[in-house]
C-alpha cells in the first residue's frame, strides 16, 4: 500500500479555501474579530473571513495609549467593516464600530426612559454638545439646568470681534453631564439629549422624601429660584416652596424683587405643607417680630412722625413709617382743598410730616394726617 502524500500545491489549497465555509461580508455591518496582531500601521483581525481585516491606524483614534498598549493577540474587537471587498483584505474601523454600538446603546436608552452620562465636548449658542457612547449629540439651552445661561453670551472679545463658538464653555470642555435621550435618528446622525429631563426625575424623588420630612412651623434654608407677581420660589433642598407676596414682608409688597433676587439664601419659615397636591408654602416675614405687635409702645396717637408715600388709591394715600409699618392718610386729611384724586398733592415715594390721629393695634389700623401735621409746624 503506497504511502499517503500530502499534496500542497497552489491549486489545492486555492480549492480547499474555496470549500471553506467563510463569512460572507458586507459593508456596514459590525463584527467581531480577535487580534491577530498589532503594529505601527494598525490592528490586523481574524473575522472567519478567508483573509484578515485590517484597521488602519485613522479607524481607531477611540483606542487610547492606555487601552492600545494592553491589545494582545486573540483579545476580541468590534470593528466596522468599511470596504468588504479590498484588493488588501477587509478594511474595517474600530471608530465607526464603537459608534454604531453607541447608536444602539443610546436607543436602548432612550427605550428604557434610562438616565446616561455624557462628556462635554463643545458649546455653540443654541447649547452643549455632549459625547455619550462613543456618540455626539445635542443638548438644547432649553434642556440645560447646572449650566448657567451666561455661558451663551455673546459677548466680544478684546479685539471687539463677537466670539466664535470656540470660545464658548470652554471652562466646562470634558466635564460631565447625566442626560436622558429625548430622540435618536440614525439616518441624520441626529441625537437630542436633555439635562432637564433626567434632573427633573431626582428632583420628583427628592421632593416626595423631602415634603415627608418637613414640619409646619420649622425654619430651612433655601435659594431663590424663581420670582412672579404672586411671590418667590424657594429651593429648600430637592422641591421648591412659595413664598406668597402677602408673607414676604409685614409691610404690603407689590413687586417681589423689590425684596428678594434669583439666587439669594433665605430663611424661611415652613407655613403649610399639602401632601396631596406636593405644595409648599413659606414665609419670610414671620421670622421677624410683626411690627403691629409693638406698635402701641413705639407711638401715640398726636405724635408726628415722618411717612413715605406707597400706595395711591382713590379715596387716600398709604403711607409707610419705621418698622414697615404701613397705614392711611384719607383723602380729607391730605388738604383742606376739596381732592377729586390724592395724587392733586402727593406722589408715590413723597416724604411727609404726618400726625398719628388713631392707633388700632387689632385691627391693623393707623390713621394719619398730612394737614393737621402742618398746621402743628406753623
Amino acid at each position: 500500500m503506497p504511502p499517503e502524500t500530502q499534496d500542497n500545491s497552489p491549486q489545492d489549497m486555492q480549492q480547499l479555501l474555496e470549500e471553506m465555509d467563510f463569512k460572507i461580508l458586507r459593508r456596514g455591518e459590525v463584527v467581531e474579530g480577535s487580534i491577530m496582531r498589532v503594529d505601527s500601521d494598525g490592528i490586523f483581525l481574524d473575522i472567519g473571513h478567508k483573509e484578515e481585516g485590517f484597521v488602519p491606524m485613522g479607524e481607531m483614534k477611540t483606542i487610547n495609549r492606555e487601552e492600545l498598549a494592553k491589545l494582545a493577540e486573540g483579545d476580541s474587537l468590534i470593528a466596522f467593516v468599511m470596504r468588504p471587498d479590498s484588493q488588501d483584505g477587509p478594511i474595517l474601523s474600530v471608530d465607526r464600530a464603537r459608534g454604531e454600538e453607541g447608536w444602539r446603546e443610546i436607543q436602548k436608552f432612550m427605550e428604557q426612559d434610562q438616565p446616561v452620562e455624557g462628556v462635554i465636548v463643545g458649546f455653540n449658542r443654541g447649547g452643549c454638545i455632549l459625547e455619550v457612547a462613543n456618540v455626539q449629540g445635542f443638548v438644547p439651552m432649553s434642556q440645560l439646568i447646572t449650566i448657567s445661561r451666561d455661558v451663551f453670551k455673546q459677548d466680544s472679545s478684546e479685539s471687539g470681534e463677537p466670539r466664535s463658538d470656540d470660545s464658548i464653555g470652554k471652562d466646562l470642555v470634558g466635564n460631565t453631564l447625566t442626560v436622558k435621550v429625548l430622540e435618536v435618528n440614525r439616518s441624520r446622525n441626529r441625537a437630542i439629549f436633555s439635562e432637564r429631563s433626567a434632573l427633573q426625575e431626582q428632583r420628583d424623588e427628592q421632593k416626595a422624601v423631602l415634603i415627608e420630612k418637613l414640619e409646619e412651623g420649622e425654619v430651612r434654608k433655601g435659594v431663590v429660584t424663581g420670582i412672579s407677581n404672586f411671590g418667590a420660589f424657594v429651593d429648600l433642598g430637592g422641591a421648591d416652596g412659595l413664598i406668597h407676596t402677602s408673607e414676604l414682608s409685614w409691610k404690603t409688597v407689590t413687586n417681589p424683587e423689590e425684596l428678594v433676587h434669583i439666587g439669594d439664601e433665605l430663611d424661611v419659615m415652613v407655613l403649610n405643607v399639602d401632601q396631596e397636591k406636593e405644595r409648599i408654602s413659606l414665609s419670610l416675614r414671620r421670622l421677624s417680630i410683626e411690627p403691629w405687635n409693638t406698635i402701641a409702645e413705639a407711638f401715640e396717637v398726636g405724635q408726628i412722625v415722618t411717612g413715605t408715600i406707597t400706595r395711591l388709591p382713590t379715596f387716600g394715600a398709604f403711607a409707610q413709617i419705621e418698622g414697615d409699618i404701613e397705614g392711611l392718610i384719607h383723602i380729607s386729611e391730605l388738604s383742606y382743598k376739596l381732592l377729586q384724586h390724592p395724587k392733586e398733592v402727593v406722589r408715590e415715594g413723597d416724604d411727609l410730616t404726618l400726625k398719628i390721629l388713631k392707633i388700632e393695634p387689632e385691627r391693623r389700623r393707623l390713621a394719619r394726617s398730612l394737614k393737621q401735621a402742618e398746621d402743628t409746624e406753623t
